[in-house]
């Protein structure tokens, strides 16, 4: 069973965080939705977090965890919160499961296919040696010449934890990642749908989801409305917080809507 953090009562509300993230990325959120009379499952997916490691690894899998995890907790009439690859996750799981989703949303992600662009991030987390015993700062050095934005290593090595004393380590399955990164860009099927409420939530600057991708968002979601944060980037939500709960909230309150 998917591992989870959970706060505050009313009606269910699932975030699923993207690629070599985790639920602590989202602490700040399940407050603010658990003031709004949600209850707010922050997950970690598979190989991601403090939730099981598998060889095994595709959306199938990940969507089905989460639908696992609802039937384990008897949520029904959930609305979903999913970013980048949790977006993906979010998709698939609504559009196989749309008696489960009430509403819809996916941050700066689209249903197409997407080409490898991982790399540099993977070479600097296979760089790292932890039979060294690198403190934090090494593990920062190491990393630097090949991720030199501070936001993304910051965000990298929210996954560092004890394995044992003295003994650093990452909570995501590197090797798995290794040999399946081509998992992270695969398509929504393109028979899938999903007729309710959905908000697609995108990054000014950011690149993820083109105005030419809006007829393929259409063929899968009829009922969408598309939400841009100006000034922002692929981390929308951690670059202006207050306008990206301020539109999801919006959205989770009133999102019955007919483009």
């Amino acid at each position: 069973m998917l591992y989870s953090r959970i706060e505050g009562e009313g009606k269910p509300l699932l975030i699923i965080h993207g690629f070599l993230g985790m639920s602590d990325n989202w602490k700040s959120f399940s407050s603010l939705y658990a003031a709004e009379v949600f209850q707010v499952h922050l997950l970690d997916l598979r190989n991601h977090g403090r939730s099981f490691h598998s060889e095994d690894f595709s959306y199938a899998l990940m969507a089905n965890d989460v639908f696992d995890y609802c039937q384990e907790h008897q949520l029904t009439n959930i609305n979903v919160i999913g970013h980048s690859m949790g977006g993906k996750v979010a998709m698939l799981l609504a559009t196989t499961h749309p008696e489960l989703v009430e509403k819809l949303i996916v941050a700066d992600i689209g249903p197409k296919y997407y080409a490898p662009h991982h790399q540099d991030i993977l070479a600097g987390l296979n760089a790292v040696d932890f039979s060294e015993k690198p403190d934090r700062n090494q593990v920062e050095e190491t990393l630097y010449p090949y991720i030199p934005d501070f936001g993304t290593r910051q965000f990298l090595m929210k996954n560092l934890y004890w394995a044992t004393p003295g003994q650093l380590a990452f909570r995501f399955n590197l090797s798995v990642f290794n040999a399946k990164i081509e998992v992270i860009g695969e398509a929504l099927p393109a028979e899938n749908h999903f007729n309710k409420p959905t908000l697609f939530i995108r990054g000014g600057n950011s690149k993820y989801i083109l105005d030419a991708d809006l007829p393929n968002i259409q063929k899968h979601f009829p009922n969408f409305k598309l939400s841009t944060i100006p000034n922002v980037g692929h981390w929308l939500h951690a670059e202006n917080p207050k306008l990206f709960f301020e539109e999801t909230a919006r959205f989770l309150s009133n999102g019955i809507f007919k483009n």
